[in-house]
């Protein structure tokens, strides 16, 4: 729920928690003369409780053997150099042929903890107390809660291949899945439609089986086998192996013709018209089930592609968020239809907090160009003005926003010549754009030409992506400025046409 509320601004630098004035870089010679002072005291207060806030960034250049954090992009790293922390050792003295690193070269986030260990381990046998004190240092650098953002990962409403991300618990009235039986056994996985299937015929064969053994017991006719004189009610059935057999020939119509229910009592006619009629509604039902089940047009959606970003440019000097569609198959979708859907949490001005909110996003449903005559690939555009939630939105608001956009493309699978299993049932296909998957100032590439008559479509440009001239202002302040500018110019015309009447009169 979390993961949509818009994020803080990344620039530690200007919205630090602790900000800091910038410390002159003190003299060579005066760091040589308080190295010894610092060391002895960083030893002497090792054991004291360390502060758990971030640490401030070092100063810049090259520090040899001291593996440092970059600077962030609106420091004053390029004027004022910042000295470490007060609870943080100096660096320790280099021997003559030490290597000078870059800053970026060591620092902390690009270097695994696994490699860090072994190379402390390789480096000395004994770690001394400065060691210690900058090991500990990196742990809280590492602990901040910069870095742990940082490493988090982004949960998605839905995939990039459409499949929803949200789990169903603690449903109490589960009785609701038995009352749609078909639906439910539809649903299941494959292994436990297959089991589902087997139980089924199982299940009939053993009570069944069970049915006929106890009545060839109640009536004799497992004690009196091979005795010409006797009539049986069901004949050959002198156990319950037989008996299960017996059960499986009646419902398959199998027939070897060895054990059979004979017309000498009622109840073995009445029971083999019952199990007939049993095993005729389990398999309408199953080989139903099983016939939706692979008719299902689901895996329709796999060939019904998208773009992998989303741009947002001008077209028609208005400013659009667009993305690509595509369809690798020659058999086309009838009737497709596009939606999308924003999802993002805000918070009322009551108070309220409402996670996930969806939102429509027009893709021109008032104008008919939602429903796509999906051939070729194309492009949808959603024109960005007054009712689209990025009125307000730019370039740089988008960085610091966190949303994700629901593309939903529906459509009826073509029917073939042969009038195929699949043909009349909808298929969908799903994706999803999350906020760094929007290019600013970008657009897509053209994949189609004329080739010997015919178009052709080139697939291995579908993703690429060019950069053209955009502004960086939301479309909101786009319209404000453009409004402005008309103000500006009919001010001006009536100015001039003011000018130029006292000239009119005056003329011959």
């Amino acid at each position: 729920m979390l993961a949509y509320l818009p994020r803080p601004p990344t620039d530690t630098s200007r919205y630090g928690t602790f900000p800091q004035k910038p410390d002159l870089p003190a003299a060579p010679g005066a760091l040589r003369e308080d190295g010894g002072q610092q060391a002895a005291a960083t030893t002497a207060k090792r054991s004291a409780p360390m502060p758990n806030y971030l640490s401030a960034p070092r100063h810049s250049g090259f520090v040899p053997g001291e593996p440092s954090l970059p600077p962030s992009r609106g420091s004053l790293t390029t004027q004022h150099h910042r000295g470490p922390p007060s609870w943080c050792p100096p660096p320790a003295p280099q021997e003559a042929g030490a290597r000078l690193y870059p800053l970026h070269a060591m620092s902390v986030a690009n270097i695994p903890n696994s490699s860090r260990g072994k190379t402390s381990a390789r480096s000395s046998t004994i770690p001394t107390s400065e060691g210690l004190q900058s090991r500990r240092c990196k742990l809280l650098e590492e602990d901040s809660p910069m870095v742990q953002a940082s490493k988090r990962q982004r949960q998605r409403y839905v995939t990039k291949v459409g499949k929803c991300q949200v789990n169903l618990g603690n449903i109490q009235d589960k009785k609701r899945f038995l009352s749609d039986i078909f639906t439910t056994i539809v649903d299941l996985k494959y292994r436990w439609f297959l089991f589902v299937f087997m139980m089924c015929y199982v299940v009939t064969w053993v009570v069944f089986g069970f049915i006929y053994f106890f009545d060839a017991w109640v009536r004799g006719d497992v004690g009196h086998q091979g005795d010409p004189e006797w009539r049986a009610c069901i004949e050959n059935v002198d156990g319950f192996v037989s008996a299960l057999l017996l059960s499986v020939e009646s419902q398959r119509t199998i027939g070897y013709g060895t054990r059979m229910v004979t017309a000498n009592c009622a109840e073995g006619v009445i029971l083999l018209i019952a199990q007939s009629i049993v095993g005729s509604m389990i398999d309408a039902m199953m080989v139903g089930c099983m016939f939706v089940k692979i008719s299902r047009p689901k895996k329709r959606a796999q060939t019904l592609i998208f773009s992998k970003n989303c741009v947002i440019s001008r077209r028609d000097e208005k400013l659009c968020l667009m993305f690509r569609v595509g369809d690798l198959r020659e058999s086309h979708m009838v009737d497709a239809k596009i939606r999308a859907k924003l999802i993002k949490s805000r918070q009322t001005a009551e108070g309220e907090f409402i996670p996930l909110e969806q939102s429509e996003l027009n893709l021109g449903y008032d104008t008919g160009e939602d429903r796509l005559f999906l051939v070729e690939p194309q492009i949808i555009c959603h024109v960005i003005n007054r009712h689209s939630p990025f009125w307000d939105m730019s370039a740089e608001s988008l960085r610091r926003e966190q949303f994700e956009i629901i593309i939903i493309l529906e459509g009826i699978v073509e029917a073939t010549g042969n009038r195929c299993l699949a043909a009349g049932m909808t298929c969908q296909a799903r994706t999803s754009y999350t906020e760094d998957e929007i290019l600013w100032g970008y657009r897509f590439e053209p994949c189609m030409s004329l080739e010997k008559g015919a178009f052709q479509v080139d697939y291995s440009r579908f993703e690429m992506t060019f950069e053209v001239q955009t502004p960086a202002a939301s479309a909101k302040e786009l319209h404000e400025l453009k409004e402005l500018e008309q103000q500006e110019h009919s001010t001006l015309s009536l100015y001039w046409d003011h000018l130029l009447q006292p000239c009119a009169l005056t003329g011959p």
